[in-house]
């Protein structure tokens, strides 16, 4: 079973923190900082590449002395830009390199969450992705309905997670087992037919589009999991450029906490 937690060691006492609560490691002198994705800031003396060992799979190195989430990569440019809008300094040497890791280690990631045997009920699926649960990110499952012809005419959610209700507006109850048209009346047919690309033809395809559904622009990754089915992450891009233009809060916090360490 997958690692979800490390321990170390903070301001004298032990932590547990949830893994995919991290957002990125940065090397300070002799300590470890560790920002989180609700902008706590731990301290540690546990060496950065030892926290790299616990972390694997799930971290990446981007430049000496700062490791960074798989999960909390929304994309790389010139910069490497998280889900909570921060933008992170690299090594533009190793762009390519950094992104050839990100990009199988979030394949790996995709991996963990796809399968060929189909759930039957509401509880199996949500059994079967539990792990996404608790992602930073908006995930969902859906199943795309077909007419005679094989077009996707509509889909039905069969799982999301607590960030993907945040994202639609929508409670899980209502939404799990409801097809989108029954939700929204103003369904854009763009997102039909890239998620019938992944569920038919086995692409995994990344968009950034705006949703009239729920007035938002949105980045999303989607991919084949069972037949028939697609897996979406999505990402709000306009509560990512509100949070980075935010970030000087969670800075002042970091330096306070820094302060009282």
């Amino acid at each position: 079973m997958k690692q979800e937690y490390i321990t170390i060691i903070s301001n004298r006492m032990k932590r547990n923190i949830r893994i995919a609560d991290i957002l990125y490691i940065i090397k300070s002198e002799y300590l470890s900082i560790i920002h989180l994705l609700d902008g706590e800031v731990l301290q540690t003396i546990t060496p950065i590449y030892e926290l790299k060992e616990m972390l694997g799979d799930d971290c990446i190195e981007v430049k000496k002395g700062c490791i960074v989430s798989v999960s909390a990569i929304t994309n790389i440019k010139d910069k490497i830009y998280l889900c909570n809008g921060e933008e992170i300094d690299f090594t533009v040497r190793r762009r390519k390199a950094v992104r050839l890791e990100w990009r199988e280690k979030k394949k790996m990631m995709i991996d963990e969450i796809t399968g060929q045997n189909l759930p039957r009920t509401d509880e199996e699926y949500h059994k079967y992705y539990e792990i996404c649960d608790k992602f930073p990110f908006a995930f969902t499952d859906i199943e795309m309905v077909f007419n005679e012809k094989r077009h996707a005419v509509d889909w039905i959610f069969r799982y999301g997670n607590e960030a993907l209700a945040e994202l639609e507006g929508i409670t899980l109850k209502e939404m799990i087992g409801s097809t989108f048209s029954s939700l929204f009346d103003n369904m854009d047919a763009k997102w039909l037919r890239c998620y019938e690309r992944a569920a038919l033809y086995g692409e995994t395809m990344e968009i950034e589009e705006y949703s009239p559904e729920i007035d938002a622009n949105l980045r999303i990754l989607c991919f084949p999991t069972f037949p028939g089915h697609c897996g979406c992450i999505l990402h709000d891009m306009d509560r990512l450029r509100f949070m980075k233009n935010e970030n000087w809060f969670g800075m002042a916090a970091a330096a306070q906490k820094s302060r009282d360490f």
